[in-house]
């Protein structure tokens, strides 16, 4: 088998309990050290998602999201003010097929499927990227480390 090099993330209902292009709405701010949204309701994720991706970046995994919104624009803000961005090589955000976010991926890494994993919460999508060649796992209720490191040790 060859060896896991880039790790890619859903971002609505993986990273963050929402779609960001239906459940809040902009602007998004920080105020008293918190992202909000336009109507100041505080803008949360899942728990042990800024662990997982610094323990990621250190072991020196490649991180990429592939998400479908209609918001993209939203997305990457959510990404900047949580200081996620920093961790993400590739951003492939907006809407359409999760085959064309892992090609463009692919494209720009020059990392193979074989050597790709992706989490994300719809069926479909795994559907699509398993049949290519990309080990993929269904998310229910976000991204856990203990799902993460489950997820790097069954692909060895």
């Amino acid at each position: 088998m060859s060896p896991l090099k880039l790790i890619v993330f859903d971002l609505d209902y993986t990273l963050w309990p929402f779609w960001v292009d239906t459940h809040v709405r902009g602007p998004f701010k920080i105020r008293n050290d918190q992202v909000v949204d336009g109507s100041g309701q505080k803008i949360k994720f899942y728990p042990e998602v800024p662990a997982i991706l610094e323990s990621l970046k250190s072991k020196g995994y490649i991180l990429g999201i592939a998400s479908r919104t209609e918001w993209p624009e939203g997305a990457r803000k959510l990404l900047l003010l949580f200081g996620w961005s920093e961790y993400f090589t590739h951003q492939e955000i907006y809407p359409g097929r999760k085959t064309t976010n892992f090609k463009k991926i692919k494209d720009a890494s020059g990392v193979q499927y074989s050597d790709m994993l992706f989490f994300d919460d719809e069926v479909r999508n795994i559907t699509d990227l398993t049949a290519i060649g990309v080990k993929s796992i269904l998310v229910r209720d976000g991204v856990n480390m203990k799902m993460v490191e489950e997820a790097i040790k069954s692909f060895k």
